[in-house]
């Protein structure tokens, strides 16, 4: 997906439209983000689910041997906008899945 590097739109924080660069944000790691997500360590832990003997019906057999997870073939990215005047960024309010962003010359991947 092709993006220009710089756009005129409005700026929630100056409060008028601004010239505004384009950029992607960083992906950040599934655990910095969501510590306490289902079937985390650290959820049971604040749950007591694992201080206990047993293991309450979790975790009792293994994983099929020929099983394997199919992965999605772009990711999301979620595309960021800085304005120049006050130098405050703002995201699209939805991320895309895309498999890469060029903007300008530069390329996301």
């Amino acid at each position: 997906m092709k993006l220009p590097k710089e756009t005129k739109r409005y700026c929630p924080y100056c409060n008028k439209r601004t010239s505004q660069t384009v950029s992607v944000a960083k992906q950040k790691s599934r655990s910095a983000t969501h510590p306490m997500s289902r079937g985390s360590a650290s959820r049971e832990k604040s749950r007591r689910l694992r201080d206990r003997p047993g293991n309450l019906g979790r975790r009792s057999r293994k994983a099929p041997k020929n099983w394997k997870r199919k992965t999605k073939a772009t990711k999301r990215m979620t595309v960021m906008h800085t304005c120049k005047e006050c130098k405050k960024s703002k995201m699209k309010k939805s991320s895309m899945r895309v498999s890469r962003i060029e903007i300008g010359e530069r390329v996301a991947k």
